[in-house]
């Protein structure tokens, strides 16, 4: 029951005692983009939202392509040491955990660090084109994943530490390899990054990353592996285990 101010009560109280009930199976995962943070979007519509603002008006904030062009146009990119990675519409390119507020929260992000854990005990791995990064807001975070023994896991996945303190959110993400740059440009390519920060405006984290989604850290290190955001993950694998089955 609401009081009035020190708790004496005022004409016009409102009553909140009444019970509240909450059906958990109406809450679901979710990200948001890919150019505004309160574009929310369940996370098993993801592909279906991505494919249909890949083609929608850029007034109606989609990227006005053509559709014929989403599964047809790719590019074959050669990154340092002769490797061959194939990069298209919806590839992931940037991956970062980061943002002051994320990171904050221990359950996240010891739940990134265990989503870290099995994939490497599986054998998965993250796309080389992947641009992966951790910058949490707080020294506190090195620490609690290193007493876990889950920091080795996360470099493992490319997830290795550059700071403490802002980055995508304010457009510090650094350069992509140049190969990748190149692509990109060339081919108009709508790439995406994923990352636990705050905001995602066209060109905010990165000039040449068109589709940008906020989401929790362990989505962000399952994305980085699946390596494209077309996926539903509610269904489908985000790779193959050392035995080539399905994970």
């Amino acid at each position: 029951r609401a009081q009035g101010l020190f708790g004496i009560p005022q004409k016009g109280d409102i009553d909140y005692s009444a019970d509240l009930a909450l059906d958990l199976r109406t809450v679901s995962p979710s990200v948001a983009g890919p150019k505004r943070p309160q574009d929310r979007i369940e996370l098993p519509n993801l592909k279906e939202e991505f494919i249909r603002a890949f083609s929608k008006p850029v007034a109606e904030n989609g990227f006005g392509k053509k559709p014929e062009e989403f599964s047809t146009v790719r590019a074959e990119v050669v990154l340092q040491g002769s490797e061959r990675v194939q990069i298209g519409h919806g590839s992931v390119l940037i991956a970062a955990i980061t943002s002051c507020t994320n990171t904050s929260n221990p359950s996240v992000m010891l739940a990134a660090g265990l989503l870290a854990k099995k994939a490497v005990e599986k054998g998965l791995r993250v796309n080389p084109a992947v641009k992966a990064s951790l910058a949490p807001g707080s020294r506190v975070v090195s620490d609690y994943l290193d007493k876990t023994g889950l920091q080795p896991f996360l470099d493992q996945l490319g997830f290795n530490l550059v700071g403490y303190g802002c980055t995508t959110c304010i457009g510090n993400s650094g350069p992509l390899a140049a190969p990748i740059e190149e692509a990109v440009t060339k081919h108009d390519l709508i790439a995406a990054s994923v990352l636990s920060g705050n905001r995602n405006f066209e060109a905010r984290v990165h000039q040449n990353i068109k589709a940008n989604f906020l989401m929790s850290p362990p989505l962000v290190v399952a994305f980085a592996l699946a390596g494209r955001v077309d996926i539903d993950l509610s269904k489908e694998p985000i790779g193959q285990d050392n035995d080539g089955k399905a994970v």
